[in-house]
């Protein structure tokens, strides 16, 4: 449990910390969050979250509440005061505080919260080797995925849908029955073939931090990978299948819809992929890596 939080320019005890009741964030969902691995008291790619942390808020039309150096020494002295080693730091940044009407307010300074906590590597690392479970939903989601707006009711419908059936995760399904990624993380199978497929990007799913890693992880061992989309069908045809995020780092799925994915149990690259990431990982702890995860935008995004 987070012990302090960060709120607007001061550190607060977590039970006091609180925001304007006419927050847009509150009230429309209008701002944009990030959550970064922490590693032996440090942060993990935080230089790919904050460049999407930027993205998402000019997105949004939001102004970059403070530099991304001034960020950055407030989300180390958030871990710093809840004493976090291994966890994880929740950035979230509205529009503000201001009258309720749609319309964007005129000169709204944003409101900027930061919290921390410690997370069960154990459970992890458990869930890991004995490989989970998923179930699809259909995707009902707006069409700006690319965007982490704090707009998360539909996702919390399938993350709550997942929990009920027993599952770790819920796969969304678009229209043409293909797979857009999980209620929280990236969708990712093994071919019969050992091609490693996930969905390009575009609108319709966020660009992962732990995805852009793991794409470069597997390109370095030189593994075949596809990016773009496949169906429900593939993935039950798979060898194997899993799912990347900041949370989850890597994560096979043994089962969908209670079908079982390849023989039932954990895949070798899926392992392969989690130990190479979480060496990644430790290489941020030790210090800084020779390279970090950058964050990739959507091409749609890129060409404007």
């Amino acid at each position: 449990m987070s012990r302090v939080a960060y709120v607007n320019g001061r550190y607060v005890p977590y039970a006091k910390a609180a925001v304007h009741v006419e927050d847009r964030g509150f009230q429309f969902a209008d701002g944009v969050y990030e959550v970064i691995a922490v590693n032996q008291g440090r942060l993990v790619d935080s230089s790919g979250h904050l460049q999407r942390l930027e993205r998402s808020l000019a997105e949004l039309r939001i102004g970059m509440p403070m530099t991304r150096a001034a960020l950055l020494v407030v989300l180390q002295e958030t871990i710093r005061r809840n004493r976090v080693r291994n966890g994880l730091v929740y950035l979230q940044v509205t529009r503000g505080a201001a009258r309720r009407e749609f319309a964007f307010p005129a000169d709204t300074a944003p409101t900027v919260v930061a919290i921390a906590r410690a997370v069960d590597m154990g459970k992890a690392a458990a869930n890991a080797a004995k490989g989970v479970a998923a179930i699809t939903r259909p995707d009902i989601r707006w069409g700006r995925c690319d965007i982490k707006s704090v707009g998360l009711l539909s996702a919390a419908l399938a993350k709550q849908a997942a929990k009920e059936a027993g599952a770790y995760e819920a796969w969304l399904v678009d229209r043409d029955g293909k797979v857009t990624e999980g209620s929280s993380s990236n969708a990712w199978i093994v071919t019969r073939d050992n091609v490693l497929v996930t969905r390009g990007l575009s609108r319709a799913i966020l660009g992962g931090i732990t995805r852009s890693a793991v794409l470069e992880l597997a390109r370095r061992e030189g593994l075949r990978i596809e990016e773009r989309a496949f169906t429900v069908a593939e993935a039950l045809d798979a060898r194997e299948a899993f799912v990347t995020s900041t949370t989850s780092f890597v994560m096979p799925i043994v089962s969908l819809d209670g079908k079982p994915i390849g023989n039932g149990g954990p895949g070798l690259l899926a392992g392969k992929l989690r130990a190479l990431y979480e060496a990644y990982m430790t290489g941020h702890g030790a210090g800084r890596p020779e390279w970090e995860a950058p964050f990739l935008a959507p091409p749609e995004a890129q060409a404007r």
